[in-house]
């Protein structure tokens, strides 16, 4: 009766050189819903470990140690054993299993001190293989889940973060090792990605975390305003100016001073701003008398510095002064493996205003769909305001007092059809640099039949491609 509940889908690697029982492990997982990517040796298997991201690793202990071998030798009499250490390395988040027709227990002994989540014995018992599968995808998914709870700021200075993606989680461990230092931090990305969020993150994580964070945007302001409000000025420095006033650098003074569209700061400026970088000394607007200050300085732009100092427009030695540690935020379209995870923590957090009393906003697997396979030129800001959107139109609909049901007709159309120019799904998720288009494909495969609950007809329509070719590509490529 427990299989007809299982709440996760899980994407397992199987690694087996005897097609037939891989074919039935397959088979068996594939009914409640898994993804099963199927390999037949210890070198097929590093390489789904390297290039994929599995809930669940099943390995027979016996097996050759390349493709095209047969039967075990000596070297892969402990083939499995390979397999659990590598599954420990390169996915650490995953629960491994063991099956084997030698269930003596040393073996298993062996099996658990490598690390492995249970111990299965050949010939299989489908019933109990399925549970123990579930059991380890459950575990998978808590321990995952609270991997991202320590990634999500409120805890540890990193307040409205997600970093479930392999690309976020890295940028979070540079925040963490720049934050104890001094050096200057420029973050960079599209519109909405969240910069702003980064430079909290260095002030908070870094011993200046109990002064002042300052923040100021350079974008669209006159060069008189803009120095005014850098520097100060004092009284009588220009008409109005009747007492005197400090600038942002000596009002963060021993704190954190974050400058967002640095990137727009007019080239006479950025000479001035070069000056007090250099010598931590400002001088008022209408003043010879240099003031002394100490902040720590974030900068982000969503702009090309690169290209702006070759063209003349972006000072060469401001860039290098100001790129001490350089902290690039990929777009969302590019981490989509992380939307699902915002979701999730927006919803918790708009719980408290828009749904009290009702518990969190559930969002159903087709809304979730359309989300996912989105291309968000606005990037998180905008995925926020959407989220938002859709629960208060739920709202408007929902009977009872329950928890709120956000259904994929409560998602605005042009999300849905991508009318702003977004074309729905396009790239792979997170950084796959060198990975071969073949990893590429497999990746998209298993990422869209796992959101689907292994349903092939909709994964083969997100895909774009007919279930004809959809099939013969899960067979092409070990997947079930």
């Amino acid at each position: 009766m427990a299989e007809q509940h299982q709440r996760v889908t899980a994407q397992v690697l199987i690694v087996e050189d005897e097609p037939e029982h891989a074919d039935v492990m397959a088979e068996a997982l594939r009914r409640p819903g898994h993804v099963c990517t199927i390999v037949g040796s210890v070198a097929e298997a590093a390489e789904e470990l390297r290039a994929g991201s599995f809930d669940v690793i099943v390995t027979d202990l016996r097996m050759p140690a390349s493709a095209g071998q047969h039967g075990a030798d000596a070297e892969g009499a402990d083939a499995g054993m390979r397999v659990l250490a590598m599954a420990a390395e390169m996915q650490p988040d995953a629960e491994t299993i063991m099956v084997t027709a030698h269930g003596d227990v040393p073996t298993a002994r062996s099996a658990f001190k490598h690390g492995a989540f249970d111990f299965v014995e050949k010939p299989l018992d489908l019933a109990v293989f399925r549970s123990v599968v579930n059991r380890a995808a459950d575990a998978a998914v808590i321990r995952a889940e609270s991997g991202e709870l320590k990634d999500l700021v409120q805890h540890d200075g990193f307040e409205g973060i997600v970093a479930g993606s392999e690309a976020m989680r890295r940028i979070l461990n540079t925040v963490r090792t720049v934050a104890n230092s001094t050096i200057p931090v420029l973050v960079t990305g599209e519109s909405g990605t969240g910069k702003e969020l980064i430079a909290r993150a260095v002030h908070a994580n870094s011993p200046r975390r109990e002064k002042r964070y300052v923040t100021m945007n350079c974008a669209g302001q006159a060069e008189s305003l803009l120095e005014d409000q850098l520097f100060g000025h004092v009284r009588g420095a220009y008409t109005g100016a009747d007492k005197d006033r400090e600038g942002v650098f000596e009002y963060a003074d021993g704190g954190t001073l974050f400058l967002d569209e640095i990137g727009d700061m007019p080239l006479t400026m950025q000479a001035k701003l070069l000056r007090v970088l250099e010598s931590g000394e400002v001088v008022r607007v209408g003043s010879n008398e240099t003031r002394r200050t100490d902040v720590r300085f974030v900068s982000a732009t969503n702009r090309d510095l690169k290209k702006m100092v070759d063209e003349g427009v972006f000072r060469q030695d401001l860039y290098f002064r100001i790129n001490g540690s350089h902290v690039h935020l990929p777009p969302l379209r590019e981490r989509r493996e992380d939307i699902p995870r915002i979701v999730r923590h927006a919803a918790a957090k708009l719980s408290e205003s828009l749904t009290p009393g009702r518990g969190v906003p559930e969002f159903s697997d087709a809304a979730m769909m359309r989300l996912t396979g989105y291309d968000w030129p606005g990037n998180v800001r905008q995925l926020l305001n959407v989220i938002q959107n859709a629960i208060i139109t739920a709202l408007g609909s929902a009977e009872g007092s329950g928890p709120v049901r956000v259904a994929a007709e409560h998602i605005p159309d042009d999300v849905a059809t991508g009318d702003d120019g977004s074309e729905g799904p396009s790239g792979a998720t997170g950084s796959l640099a060198g990975s071969s288009l073949e990893q590429l494909e497999k990746r998209a495969i298993r990422e869209t039949l796992q959101l689907t609950g292994g349903n092939r007809e909709k994964a083969a329509k997100l895909l774009g491609i007919g279930e004809r070719t959809l099939y013969r590509k899960l067979k092409e490529y070990g997947l079930r």
